[in-house]
């Protein structure tokens, strides 16, 4: 199923299920959020400068907003309340937290923030950080897209940097599996990487641009291809198969239906049986 969201040119971009049942997707060109519903209904709401990234946090959804230094917090009926960070931010990636805070990447000032009941913490990182997500060993991972690294914090803790075995590799999405490994894509080098609970990294060979990464839910993981136009899924083992899904796919979620989700900033999401 393909559904059209926003005016011509909003570009769906990233998307994240909902507490009431709804897929939400960030419109990165027209400073909105859309609700889609399993059935296809689409409700718009504006939001900010860029909103990019997007979470479901303590029964309401944030999103960061390149555009305006700031985060949004939207309700499941469309209220937005935004919260301003420090200038030059220009906040990118967002997860929640083990610890039940907001974590989010500084792409401007080079910086990983915590937010937790309006207090503001942040963190110098070692190079432009991007995507942010919770590993299952209790700390946060994100990519660093112009440092060809992969960081590490835990809560209370600083930020950690490791290289990647490829050198300008662009890493930039992340996510973690139920085995314990971080999976990450190299947009650069069109590889996805992947860090075992031994630290051991891996690199894989992925044609078509590795943007977004998200946990199967039974193995492996999904990537979006962004040069390519398809999504691809890649085993455990490493076992590759893609399927064509349209222009530029970003953002990736498995929906509430049990679904994979794809945002395409071409101006669609995309529904796939998994």
């Amino acid at each position: 199923m393909q559904v059209d969201v926003g005016s011509p040119g909003a570009g769906p971009y990233a998307l994240t299920p909902g507490p009431d049942g709804a897929l939400w997707v960030t419109l990165v060109h027209s400073g909105e959020v859309a609700r889609v519903t399993a059935d296809g209904q689409v409700t718009v709401h504006a939001v900010g400068a860029r909103p990019s990234q997007i979470t479901a946090a303590q029964g309401v959804l944030w999103c960061t907003l390149a555009g305006d230094d700031a985060l949004a917090r939207i309700t499941p009926d469309g209220e937005v309340t935004t919260f301003p960070l420090p200038a030059g931010s220009a906040p990118y990636g967002l997860a929640a937290g083990p610890d039940g805070a907001l974590w989010y990447t500084a792409m401007g000032t080079e910086r990983i923030g915590r937010f937790e009941d309006g207090e503001l913490s942040e963190f110098p990182a070692p190079g432009m950080p991007s995507m942010i997500a919770a590993g299952g060993d209790g700390a946060l991972w994100f990519t660093l897209n112009q440092a060809h690294a992969i960081g590490r914090i835990e809560p209370g803790g600083e930020p950690v940097a490791r290289p990647v075995p490829t050198r300008e590799s662009g890493p930039v999405g992340i996510t973690a599996t139920h085995d314990g490994a971080v999976w990450f894509t190299e947009i650069l080098a069109e590889q996805l990487g992947r860090v075992a609970p031994d630290g051991t990294i891996q690199e894989l060979p992925l044609a078509g641009k590795p943007h977004a990464v998200i946990a199967a839910q039974a193995d492996g993981v999904w990537v979006s291809l962004w040069g390519a136009g398809q999504v691809a899924h890649v085993s455990d083992d490493g076992e590759v198969a893609t399927l064509d899904v349209g222009p530029e796919p970003h953002g990736l979620a498995v929906g509430p239906d049990g679904a994979l989700w794809v945002a395409l900033e071409g101006g669609a999401v995309v529904r796939i049986d998994q």
